[in-house]
């Protein structure tokens, strides 16, 4: 028998234990890139196209790079905090996935730009306002509803990008498109769990749909940042805004099988016309940075 509520193709027992017992093929989406020993990148051309200004393909993966490291920290901080162990287990793998994003974005940053600077360097050694993540991912954790809010808005968002940049964009940067390739994959499992746990909390008892939708609400202001093109993305040819009606027709289509209410709250106010792109964050995100960052920062140099 199969539970209506659960992701699609996956029987009531089924569990993420069952990803180890997979073949290496169908497990291939659903792990993180530091699970396996082949290169991401083998095979591909690391020589920037010569039509591609280097210091805008180099702001671009940081855009989508910190997006990925931040939310993968929010993740892990469900480690001991999930209501089960398995959903502990699942949630850390997702933040792997993306930091394994994160690690590939940020290096190929400081390649493009001609700095050299390593994932290490820009992870660790820049400063707040350098950040260029979304304001939705540094949002602290909030409830288990809300986690799960913020995880399919941002997945559902981040694989239509990817998709885009996969089929469409391939002029753009062989590197990019790799990631986005393999990223797709991964966000589609991202996206699927969260909307299995939507359903489930929307469609469950009285209590677990007020907090699902609690959740969905205090998501939705943070929701218009992501299609909101900042100007690099504009010079290299990719408009978020292109992206935000089939994303929203996705997200509206879960909230309906969840028996839930699509939110009509107006997106959170930019300061100065400046947000999370330009560097401008919410309080949530020095804390957040001053615990990734501290090891590195006590011990200039060292390696582990």
């Amino acid at each position: 028998m199969t539970d209506r509520h659960a992701p699609h193709g996956h029987g009531v027992d089924d569990h993420v234990y069952l990803g180890l017992a997979q073949s290496d093929q169908e497990a291939e989406a659903r792990w993180a890139y530091g699970t396996g020993f082949a290169d991401p990148l083998l095979g591909v051309d690391t020589a920037l196209a010569p039509d591609v200004d280097g210091a805008d393909l180099s702001l671009y993966c940081q855009l989508l790079g910190d997006d990925a490291l931040i939310l993968s920290q929010r993740l892990i901080e469900w480690c001991t905090r999930a209501p089960e162990l398995e959903e502990e287990v699942a949630l850390a793998n997702l933040g792997l996935d993306l930091l394994g994003q994160a690690r590939l974005l940020l290096t190929r940053a400081g390649q493009a730009d001609g700095t050299g600077r390593t994932e290490d360097d820009f992870a660790y050694w820049r400063a707040e306002h350098e950040f260029h993540n979304v304001r939705l991912v540094e949002a602290e954790n909030g409830d288990f509803g809300y986690s799960i809010a913020r995880l399919l808005v941002f997945a559902t968002a981040r694989r239509a990008l990817y998709l885009r940049l996969a089929d469409t964009r391939a002029e753009l940067d062989a590197v990019l498109t790799s990631v986005a390739v393999r990223g797709a994959k991964e966000l589609a499992y991202h996206q699927e769990y969260a909307a299995a746990w939507t359903v489930r909390l929307g469609d469950g008892t009285p209590y677990s749909a007020q907090r699902m939708q609690a959740g969905l609400d205090a998501v939705w202001p943070l929701l218009d940042e992501l299609f909101t093109a900042h100007e690099v993305e504009l010079r290299l040819g990719v408009d978020p805004a292109e992206l935000r009606a089939g994303v929203l027709e996705e997200l509206a289509a879960v909230i309906a099988e969840a028996t839930l209410v699509v939110p009509g709250a107006a997106p959170m106010a930019r300061v100065g016309g400046r947000a999370g792109r330009e560097g401008v964050h919410t309080e949530a995100l020095g804390p957040l940075l001053a615990e990734l960052q501290c090891v590195a920062r006590e011990h200039p140099g060292a390696t582990w």
